[in-house]
């Protein structure tokens, strides 16, 4: 088993009780686990992020950077192509749903 380290923090009295709260309904060991789990799903988050900055470093290095005109355009496109699975669909995806099904 690996080594544990003794930490003091303070935490929001909310997220005290979620971590007693998933203790008592066994999704968590302790307390302890819970705050351990929540640390490394951080540090992996943090990973991630870290990756995803170098990888778009690396791409706008050989393609040139990336415009506020061409992610606007993303943006627009992602809205245009999602699916909505709660509420009210949009009209133009009211419409596209149409095509799709003729």
């Amino acid at each position: 088993m690996t080594r544990r380290e003794r930490l003091t923090v303070t935490v929001d009295p909310a997220l005290i009780r979620a971590g007693q709260a998933a203790v008592a309904s066994g999704h968590a060991e302790s307390v302890s686990a819970w705050v351990n789990l929540a640390l490394a799903e951080r540090a992996a988050k943090e990973r991630r992020l870290a990756a995803m900055g170098d990888a778009i470093t690396a791409y706008e290095a050989e393609a040139g950077r990336i415009s506020a005109e061409e992610l606007s355009a993303l943006a627009r496109a992602d809205r245009e192509s999602a699916i909505v699975v709660r509420g009210k669909p949009s009209a133009s995806a009211r419409g596209r749903r149409r095509r799709q099904v003729a």
